[in-house]
């Protein structure tokens, strides 16, 4: 018994040194990459020198739309617990070209936002409709809802808050 463990051990470890064997001159001192790599190269489209899409800094457009908020953030206060509530975020488009946005998401499911569609002319008013839906939820809640529009930058954020008070059903709460 001992034997055939013995020799099997053996037998794995020769195969497994074997195998792990990186012997690199059967392909090249570049490795099997670098022709795949020169054959990508010479058949690959020329790249678009665009700044907005190859770098993290857009280049700055004097003629972008702007997005200029009455206020960008709102408190509710107490609320009961199973409560919803909704508050609008309105704008201005106070640049010098039409304001499309794109979408507006939350974080989370509770928080639903819903947006002006067409497209606001400069000097035109737009809104953005934020529902909280408190189910589920307990104490303070801070939501901040992503805008992303043709401005620079592309993404603007308003932010939610509220604390949702205790439903009493469990009894008192210690502090």
């Amino acid at each position: 018994m001992k034997r055939t463990l013995l020799s099997s051990l053996l037998l794995s470890s020769a195969l497994l040194l074997g195998a792990c064997n990186n012997n690199s001159s059967e392909v090249g001192t570049e490795g099997m990459n670098a022709a795949a790599a020169d054959a990508n190269a010479a058949t690959a489209a020329p790249l678009i020198d665009n700044p907005n899409v190859s770098s993290e800094t857009e280049a700055p457009n004097p003629n972008a739309p702007v997005m200029t908020f009455a206020k960008v953030d709102h408190d509710f206060g107490d609320i009961q617990p199973n409560a919803v509530v909704k508050t609008t975020f309105e704008f201005t488009n106070t640049g010098k070209s039409p304001l499309i946005i794109e979408n507006a998401t939350a974080a989370c499911g509770c928080t639903t936002p819903n947006w002006t569609k067409e497209p606001i002319a400069p000097g035109g008013k737009g809104t953005i409709d934020v529902q909280f839906d408190a189910h589920g939820k307990t104490g303070m809640q801070n939501k901040e809802v992503a805008i992303q529009a043709n401005t620079q930058p592309s993404i603007n954020k308003v932010v939610i808050k509220t604390n949702i008070l205790p439903d009493g059903q469990n009894g008192p709460y210690r502090q």
